[in-house]
C-alpha cells in the first residue's frame, strides 16, 4: 500500500508559548517558525514535524501520512473514493503551510483528520535541539506513533487495515479491544484503543540514547504532576519511556529502544494482558477505563517468572560485556 510513515501532527491549541516552552525545553525540539496564529517544531532534518495551530478549537488535530511520490497519492485518492470516502484535494496554499508538495485530507470513522501528502521540505540548516539531546530516531520510521481512543474497533480497523492497508503488529481483545499497526519497520505508528469515544490519548516520540529518556525524566522529576505514566518498558514494542501531560489534553510518551518488525517473517499475536514488563504506573488510569486499579494497589501482578527480553541497540550505541547471561542462555534453551 501507498502509506509509509507518520510524516507530521497539527494540534489545535490557543497555548502557543506553554507549546513553544514545552516543545523546546521539555521535548528538545527546535522551534521552526513563529507566527501569529502558528508555532511550528522541528525534530530532525524536515522543515517540521509538529505544527500548533490557535485558529483550531482547542483538542482538534489532524494526522499527516506520507507517501513515496505524486503517483502513490494519485492511487491512494482513486481508492478512497471509490470506497465513498470523500477527498479533499487541498491547496498549494495549504501544502506550502505543510511544508510539502502536494496533499489530500480525508477523514477516517472517527472523525479525525488526515492528510496524505509527497515531497515533504528540508530545512536549510541542520537541525538545534532545543535542548541537549543526541536527537530523535525519525527518517524512514517518520514521526512517531499516534495512539487513537475509537468508537467502534470494527469500523478502524475496516478503514485503517483494510482500505488504506496498515498491517497489524499485534493486538489486544481483554479488557478492551487495542490494535497496534505498523506501515514501515517501526513496531507501529498507530495504536487504536476502543473506547466508545473518539480523542487522540497520545503521541510517542523515540530517542537515540536511552540516557536522553533519562534526563528528560529528570526534568519532569521536578513537577511531577507533569508525569502520567512513571518510566517502564512495554512488552510489544519493548521501548523504556515515560507519558509526560501536555498543555493540550493529550499526552506524549518519550522513549528509546523500540523494536521492529519485518513483514516477511513478523506473525500478528494475541497479548494477553496490558501490564507492561516493569513501570507505566498511572497509564490505564490515563485510558478512563472504569475498572482501574486503587493508587494503592500494586501496578502489577507476582508471576512465577517475570518478562524480559533483549534490549533493542543500533550498531555503535553500545558496547558489549564480558561474560555470559544465565537469564537469556535458559531462554535459548527453551526455544
Amino acid at each position: 500500500m501507498e502509506i509509509q510513515a507518520l510524516g507530521y501532527v497539527g494540534l489545535g491549541s490557543a497555548k502557543l508559548d506553554d507549546w513553544s516552552d514545552y516543545a523546546t525545553r521539555w521535548l528538545g525540539m527546535q522551534a521552526a517558525g513563529r507566527g501569529k496564529r502558528v508555532r511550528s517544531f522541528r525534530m530532525d532534518d524536515r522543515k517540521q514535524r509538529l505544527i500548533v495551530d490557535a485558529s483550531m478549537p482547542e483538542g482538534q488535530h489532524y494526522f499527516g501520512w506520507e507517501v513515496a511520490n505524486a503517483k502513490a497519492l494519485d492511487k491512494l485518492a482513486g481508492r478512497l473514493d471509490a470506497a465513498g470516502v470523500t477527498v479533499r484535494r487541498e491547496s498549494r496554499s495549504l501544502a506550502g503551510q505543510r511544508g510539502v508538495a502536494e496533499l489530500i485530507s480525508f477523514a477516517d470513522p472517527a472523525g479525525n483528520r488526515l492528510e496524505a501528502f509527497h515531497g515533504a521540505e528540508s530545512a536549510a540548516k541542520p537541525f538545534r535541539p532545543g535542548r541537549s539531546i543526541s536527537g530523535f530516531r525519525t527518517g524512514p520510521l517518520g514521526m512517531g506513533h499516534v495512539a487513537l481512543v475509537v468508537p467502534r474497533m470494527d469500523a478502524a480497523l475496516a478503514f485503517y487495515r483494510d482500505l488504506l492497508g496498515f498491517r497489524v503488529s499485534d493486538y489486544i481483545l481483554d479488557p478492551v479491544p487495542v490494535y497496534f499497526m505498523h506501515v514501515n519497520r517501526r513496531h507501529h505508528s498507530l495504536a487504536m484503543f476502543e473506547g466508545g469515544h473518539s480523542a487522540m490519548h497520545h503521541l510517542m516520540l523515540e530517542l537515540f540514547s536511552l540516557d536522553d529518556v533519562g534526563q528528560g525524566y529528570d526534568i519532569a522529576l521536578g513537577e511531577k504532576e507533569r508525569i502520567a505514566a512513571t518510566l517502564g518498558r512495554h512488552p510489544n514494542d519493548l521501548i523504556t519511556s515515560f507519558y509526560m501531560r501536555t498543555p493540550a489534553e493529550m499526552l506524549f510518551e518519550y522513549g528509546w529502544g523500540g523494536r521492529e518488525v519485518n513483514d516477511r517473517t513478523w506473525k500478528p499475536v494475541e497479548l494477553t494482558g496490558v501490564a507492561s514488563f516493569w513501570g507505566h504506573q498511572g497509564l490505564f488510569e490515563t485510558l478512563g477505563g472504569d475498572d482501574a486499579p486503587p493508587a494503592d494497589a500494586p501496578p502489577h501482578p507476582a508471576p512465577a517468572e517475570l518478562p524480559r527480553a533483549p534490549v533493542q541497540v543500533m550498531a555503535g550505541n553500545f558496547e558489549r560485556m564480558s561474560g555470559a547471561c544465565p537469564w537469556w542462555n535458559r531462554a535459548e534453551r527453551r526455544r
